[in-house]
């Protein structure tokens, strides 16, 4: 179970968490989760290239491993870069110190200040640990979620799911993963388009 807008108590509950950014400007920032992989990132990447604008990879770490060339890509071209996790972790159902290695384990790859728990399942522990331990950690919730992962979704929902609720400085979630694929091919080229044409600027955080 998942909204496109996150609940008020878990603002409320994570209120030190980014959520979205403060501003009066027409300014929204594309995020992708889970990659970097073959033919889906290559897509966002193509795609993100074709309309001049930039996003943000939080990136796993086994898929960095695997796919460095691609990872490689991802930085050369501009993007800005987050920490995933090594292995997707649901912090929920991690033990802290196993939550941390695996961070560390993925921190080394990408050197980021930015970081997205996967899920958005993450231990008040959890947060204080990584807050402890790396100076200047953002840690990246949402403003809209597209539900592009979501199976059961049509391409044109997913579509909708971003245009009907970004706002100035909203955070908007895609996933560059085969599980996403068929919704977010449709939704993110659309979803660029029409932002753009109702004047809205694409930034990195």
């Amino acid at each position: 179970m998942y909204t496109v807008r996150p609940p008020f108590f878990l603002k409320w509950y994570y209120p030190n968490l980014i959520w979205n950014k403060a501003t009066d400007k027409k300014t929204v920032y594309l995020t992708f989760d889970d990659g970097p992989i073959p033919n889906v990132t290559e897509f966002v990447l193509n795609t993100l290239k074709s309309f001049n604008v930039k996003g943000t990879f939080f990136c796993i770490g086994d898929n960095i491993n695997k796919h460095p060339q691609i990872f490689e890509r991802i930085k050369k071209e501009g993007h800005a870069i987050g920490n995933h996790t090594y292995n997707h972790l649901k912090g929920w159902e991690t033990d802290n110190k196993t939550y941390m290695d695996n961070f560390w384990k993925c921190q080394e790859l990408t050197e980021t200040n930015l970081f997205r728990p996967p899920y958005g399942r993450i231990k008040k522990s959890q947060i204080s640990n990584l807050k402890s331990q790396t100076s200047n950690l953002e840690i990246i919730m949402w403003d809209v979620l597209s539900g592009d992962f979501d199976t059961k979704l049509s391409p044109e929902k997913c579509y909708q799911n971003v245009i009907k609720n970004v706002r100035n400085g909203t955070i908007i979630v895609f996933h560059d993963s085969l599980k996403a694929w068929d919704r977010l091919a449709y939704a993110l080229p659309k979803t660029i388009e029409y932002l753009l044409a109702k004047g809205y600027r694409f930034e990195k955080l």
